[in-house]
């Protein structure tokens, strides 16, 4: 019984010296944990294709005036450059005669100054000059004979009647020959107020010429981009309504709008690289940031998620296709795809 007793009091010593050691001595602390450098997140977001120049909705040029279409001169697909006649509509016809018209009054009143300034023509002007010297030869000799017979009144050879007579006939003659010389004056010389009159005339008529011809280009509908036609909502014979005329876009260069969420937009800038997922295609396109909008509104991609908040504030990124990716899409504006937008390569913490 004494030797039980002393196993279990050895056994008894030696847990509390091993509890004593264990407890006396303090754990070494834990390895500081490396520090890793955060890496930068991508964006990813709804886009929608889109032709780079967007699509342009072509209207009736003439504002309210509501008229009839005449003729279409495009069909949807074909390629158009850029001022090209598209369609032309019923008034054409009357704007292009009231056009003609102040043409000709300009060319009238163009002739009309031309006139004036001349202020007489080179028949008239030489005619007169003839006239001139005709009546300077009379007088010359009328001149001789008022001198002739006044030479004799004081001998008694010549009476002072015929003397008074040559004097005024010399008279007379000098008087026509001054007026005639006024008149080849006026006719050689405009008035200066004639002159402004029919300027004034000429400005007014080429003014009015302006507006008709500006007045028959509102009849028309030309091509304000070099492109291709989208869509046509009118023909011959109709009134273009609300939808417009035709639908007109450049399909050559090729976006991709992102409404990528206010949130991401820190961590995003141009040029960076992105992927596009097409909906029916195995292989992504790539594509490059362009453009950052810098509006915020309410989304306008319609997602699959049944949870997902429809009110979200977003903002439009515009990204630039490749090649590959503007010819595969060309034909497919207004598609949804996924947009993913890599994270640049300088992780966060080190910038």
């Amino acid at each position: 019984m004494s030797r039980k007793l002393l196993l279990g009091l050895a056994i008894l010593a030696a847990g509390a010296g091993g509890w004593y050691y264990t407890q006396g001595q303090t754990p070494p602390p834990p390895a500081p944990a490396l520090a890793t450098p955060a890496v930068p997140l991508g964006v990813g977001a709804l886009g929608r294709v889109e032709p780079a120049s967007r699509i342009r909705k072509l209207n009736q040029p003439g504002g309210m005036a509501v008229t009839r279409l005449d003729r279409l001169f495009v069909a949807e697909g074909d390629v158009v450059a850029e001022g090209q006649l598209l369609a032309e509509f019923a008034d054409a016809r009357m704007k292009d005669a009231a056009a003609q018209q102040a043409e000709a009054s300009v060319a009238e009143l163009r002739a009309a100054l031309a006139r004036v300034r001349e202020a007489g023509r080179p028949s008239e002007i030489a005619a007169q000059r003839a006239r001139i010297a005709a009546i300077a030869a009379q007088e010359e000799i009328a001149r001789r004979e008022a001198t002739r017979t006044d030479r004799l009144v004081p001998s008694g050879a010549g009476s002072e009647a015929a003397a008074e007579r040559n004097r005024f006939v010399l008279f007379r003659l000098s008087a026509e020959r001054s007026l005639a010389e006024a008149d080849l004056q006026t006719l050689s010389t405009p008035r200066e107020e004639d002159v402004r009159l029919a300027e004034a005339r000429l400005a007014a008529a080429e003014a009015a010429l302006a507006k008709a011809q500006a007045d028959a280009e509102l009849a028309r509908v030309r091509a304000p981009i070099a492109g291709t036609i989208l869509r046509i909502f009118a023909r011959p014979g109709d009134q273009v309504g609300s939808d417009g005329l035709m639908e007109l876009a450049d399909l050559t260069r090729m976006d991709v709008v992102a409404d990528v969420f206010e949130t991401d937009l820190g961590r995003l800038r141009p040029g960076m690289t992105a992927e596009i997922a097409i909906p029916g295609e195995r292989e992504r396109v790539s594509a490059i940031v362009r453009d950052i909008g810098w509006q915020v509104r309410r989304t306008t991609q319609a997602g699959t998620d049944p949870v997902a908040a429809v009110d979200s504030r977003t903002v439009e990124v515009r990204l630039t296709l490749s090649e590959e990716g503007a010819a595969l899409l060309r034909r497919r504006t207004g598609m949804q795809v996924q947009v993913a937008i890599r994270p640049d390569q300088v992780p966060m913490a080190a910038r």
